[in-house]
């Protein structure tokens, strides 16, 4: 039975019909295999190195699921995608139908909280519901915890890349509190690629983890986070050696 929260049960990627892997997303090798993940909680997150995927994926079902990403109408004028979209090769599961949402990402947050105060002057309204007024004169942190609690509160599909880009490790916190009262409530669903081992501490959340072989589903103490950063914390002087 779905849950209340969960809008997308399940992504199926095609990456075994992949025509050319030379270029990219498809020379991405976490991606190039048939694999299913399903969605059985409202948080998920998707961890892995720099050029797993992660965030390639995530735009994939985003465009899939119908939701808009910011700043891609630019990226598609300037650089067109010759090999076409690695979203042809995936496929969602949508049981309660079309669905309303958005996509964060950290890269393009400043560039559209400036467009929203310029929208706000005309149309207040807008400014509340994305989290207050003026968010360009707030700290990047403070501008990104207000946007979360204003947009949030909407049911939907929420797409985040890694948004701890801009957050102390005391926001950080601040907003694994904010994620564990929306999974609580239930009212939306939640899919983060991340590196903070912060945030993945969700309790009860998925953590589906990219690597060369594909991408699996795995416990929060056996990601490649948790246990750098543990082993860190307790010797970091044994990092250092051989400086």
């Amino acid at each position: 039975m779905n849950k209340c929260g969960v809008w997308l049960q399940a992504v199926e990627l095609r990456g075994d019909e992949f025509a050319d892997t030379s270029a990219y997303p498809f020379a991405i090798s976490t991606l190039q295999h048939r694999q299913k993940l399903t969605f059985e909680q409202e948080v998920s997150f998707f961890v892995g190195e720099n050029g797993s995927g992660k965030s390639t994926l995530i735009a994939a079902l985003a465009r899939r699921c119908g939701l808009h990403l910011w700043a891609e109408g630019k990226r598609r004028r300037t650089t067109p995608h010759l090999h076409g979209s690695l979203a042809d090769y995936v496929d969602v599961t949508l049981p309660r139908g079309p669905v309303r949402g958005g996509v964060f990402s950290a890269e393009h947050f400043h560039q559209w909280a400036e467009f929203l105060d310029d929208v706000s002057t005309i149309d207040p309204g807008q400014a509340k519901y994305h989290g207050g007024t003026d968010l360009t004169l707030r700290s990047r942190g403070e501008g990104l915890l207000a946007y979360f609690r204003g947009r949030y509160e909407v049911p939907g599909l929420y797409f985040l890349d890694e948004p701890e880009a801009a957050l102390s490790p005391a926001s950080q916190i601040e907003m694994l509190r904010l994620l564990a009262q929306y999974r609580r409530r239930g009212h939306a669903q939640f899919i983060l690629a991340t590196h903070s081992p912060i945030l993945m501490a969700l309790p009860g959340a998925q953590v589906f983890s990219f690597d060369a072989s594909g991408i699996t589903e795995t416990r929060y103490e056996q990601t490649t986070h948790y246990r750098l950063y543990r082993d860190f914390m307790a010797e970091p002087g044994r990092f250092l050696e051989g400086t």
